[in-house]
């Protein structure tokens, strides 16, 4: 039995990956403990997962939330986001230390949290990268204008670091790639979504998407109510993006009102603030914590932000969507899918309006039957990938070989 940590920071999305791989481990008689907010305790503990709180005892949703609402620009945003997360890792820096001590091998995700701790204690690492635009293309020869722009962009992001590494009192790298794993990085992505990169080293390998085949769930009697009751619904599940700093109507308005006009059966996850004094239309419901497994497979079509693991989800499950990004990476998730055929145009955040949404789910509807065939074969292909397992079997390689 290996003793093996991993850490992330960040909202749901950012956990959720981390939970399914813990899991797998554990299932390989692994003895594994998984790092993030106190606020996820309930979460991961619920997995069956050891957990260890690091960083403030903060509703990270929340703080995300409120970051959002001041930067409406989604570059911006983004890197706002970002640099609370990267506050948070270099202040969690000692928690982390303390976890890794006597570890076999950690896990950094794609934050890379525990690549400098565990290169302090000389503890073999493996690397997670969600972002494949964040892998070095190393086999490529490189202009002058790549060097120049590459060189400014990993000067920036390896600042963080470098500022844990000094606590240490390591060197500083002028590039993430030199904290990374020399061994293994698991891209958790399905090769019929994307090509591998070409001028990617031998050790990224695209696994194929991770996600737990078993989850237990019983809806409540109204919630199956609501869906034994007619054609299926659609399900608008923007994820962090719904979670409110303040109560936000207009937005929800906007929904409702498209949906409804469009003549949608729909099922709400998000807007708490808001629905607590909202008067949902009878052909729509609000839920709550619903597992994306049960949800989308019950799902017309999805209406979500487009992150990591929505993205994934709907892939999974086989059901079409309309892509809402607010953030540069969800944009690039939501070309992902739109390049397969499996979702509409990405309707982004700053051109939402009654209208807009209207529009999106008229496509949605003319070219409904395409993209649910498309969506139903990928499912398929991605189920026989088994990503989660063939990650499972290239960490015990990396452990074999120390």
């Amino acid at each position: 039995m290996s003793k093996i940590a991993m850490f992330t920071m960040g909202t749901r999305g950012d956990v959720q990956p981390y939970i399914y791989l813990s899991k797998q481990l554990i299932k390989n008689n692994h003895e594994v403990t998984l790092g993030s907010h106190p606020c996820w305790r309930k979460l991961i503990e619920g997995s069956g997962i050891r957990f260890e709180p690091i960083g403030p005892e903060i509703d990270i949703e929340k703080e995300a939330a409120a970051i959002r609402g001041k930067n409406p620009n989604p570059v911006l945003s983004m890197f706002k986001t970002m640099n609370f997360v990267f506050r948070m890792i270099q202040d969690s820096s000692k928690e982390v230390y303390k976890v890794c001590k006597d570890k076999d091998l950690i896990i950094v995700s794609h934050s890379q949290m525990g690549a400098v701790e565990a290169e302090v204690l000389g503890i073999p690492t493996v690397n997670v990268t969600l972002q494949t635009e964040m892998i070095g293309e190393k086999l490529k020869h490189k202009t002058f204008k790549d060097k120049l722009i590459g060189g400014a962009i990993a000067k920036q992001v390896a600042k963080t670091y470098n500022k844990i590494r000094k606590i240490y009192g390591l060197k500083p790298v002028k590039s993430v790639d030199e904290i990374m794993s020399k061994e293994l990085n698991l891209i958790p992505i399905s090769r019929y979504v994307i090509e591998r990169n070409p001028y990617w080293e031998d050790k990224n390998i695209l696994t194929g998407y991770w996600y737990d085949e078993n989850e237990d769930f019983v809806p409540d009697e109204k919630l199956k109510s609501f869906i034994d009751s007619g054609e299926k619904p659609v399900v608008l599940a923007l994820g962090a993006m719904s979670f409110e700093d303040k109560p936000e109507k207009d937005k929800l308005d906007m929904f409702v009102q498209a949906l409804f006009k469009t003549g949608c059966r729909v099922i709400i996850q998000g807007f708490q603030k808001t629905l607590e004094d909202y008067e949902l239309p009878e052909t729509m419901i609000a839920c709550g914590s619903v597992p994306h497994s049960w949800l989308f497979a019950n799902a017309k079509f999805v209406i979500h932000h487009c992150g990591f693991g929505t993205s994934a989800a709907t892939m999974i499950y086989g059901v079409p969507s309309i892509p809402v990004p607010h953030v540069l990476d969800q944009l690039g998730f939501a070309l992902q899918l739109g390049k397969i055929n499996v979702a509409t145009k990405p309707l982004k955040a700053k051109d939402l309006s009654e209208q807009t949404i209207i529009a999106a789910i008229e496509e949605m509807n003319s070219s409904y039957d395409e993209k649910r065939k498309n969506a139903l074969e990928i499912s398929e292909k991605i189920k026989e990938e088994n990503g989660v397992v063939v990650a499972v079997r290239l960490i015990e390689g990396v452990l074999r070989n120390q």
